[in-house]
């Protein structure tokens, strides 16, 4: 699949994670597909930077994976006993105390943070393997937009770990209790088509025309005004926290700040 930021200076390039930004629109590509660009602390810590080095001129940000798949999940080195080279193994944080295991997971969660911020939409365009880390770094963005042979996948539960890496919110948001509970302790595959029908994916195209739909979505999202854009996503956001007369408040307040915005009377 070609890189549609290999044109543009990088921002970030190390530890598999490359961040591109052309003004508006910000590109974050995994780069080691020898590997199904597997997932490590080392890229983790990458991609909580590439958050931090968003100009503020971003607007919208496109996630994706170079070669066949998305991500194939945590790097199988991490499941061996000497794991990897300069970063603790699971025992290691097994003997930490309560709050140096909490910490070092919250660590690892700030990686799938960041793309839910209000100032910005998140598109992942997610192609051939998208499983366990990798099934939750797509669902940490607000949209994904799927090539015809995508397969999410949640294995963690079948290792004897629960997903940590901040995706069951998001999962069972989309997809309802029940079945993010079928998908998660079966570790079953759902491909394209199941993706799009449970509202897990936004569309499904063939593989050779994803970038191609990710970038006419980026283009849609930027059409619109940026602080009428952050307005609706912040609502749309807490809806779900809200009580109905609660949301209404939230709407007219919103409404109110643009209005006046609008009109040159803001603070």
């Amino acid at each position: 699949m070609a890189s549609p930021d290999q044109d543009l200076a990088a921002v970030l390039d190390k530890d598999g994670v490359r961040l591109t930004v052309d003004d508006t629109l910000a590109t974050v590509t995994l780069t080691n597909p020898a590997k199904r660009n597997a997932q490590s602390p080392a890229l983790w810590r990458a991609l909580t930077e590439a958050g931090r080095l968003l100009p503020g001129s971003v607007r919208v940000v496109v996630l994706r994976g170079e070669g066949k798949s998305f991500s194939a999940g945590l790097d199988r080195q991490m499941f061996t006993p000497e794991g990897i080279p300069g970063e603790p193994t699971f025992t290691d944080l097994a003997r930490r105390d309560d709050a140096g295991l909490d910490a070092a997971i919250a660590e690892f969660q700030e990686a799938f943070t960041w793309w839910r911020r209000n100032d910005i939409v998140s598109i992942a365009a997610v192609q051939g393997h998208a499983i366990g880390a990798g099934f939750q770094l797509a669902l940490a963005c607000d949209l994904r937009v799927v090539a015809d042979d995508v397969q999410f996948a949640m294995r963690e539960t079948a290792l004897g770990i629960v997903p940590d890496l901040t995706g069951t919110h998001p999962l069972v948001g989309l997809v309802g209790y029940a079945r993010a509970l079928e998908i998660c302790a079966t570790g079953r595959f759902v491909g394209a088509a199941e993706a799009v029908a449970a509202g897990l994916a936004n569309l499904a195209v063939p593989a050779d025309e994803l970038d191609a739909a990710a970038s006419d979505l980026a283009t849609a999202l930027l059409a619109a005004p940026r602080d009428a854009v952050v307005e609706t996503k912040a609502l749309l956001r807490g809806a779900l926290d809200r009580t109905y007369d609660e949301q209404r408040a939230a709407e007219r307040a919103a409404q109110a700040r643009r209005l006046r915005d609008l009109a040159g009377v803001g603070e």
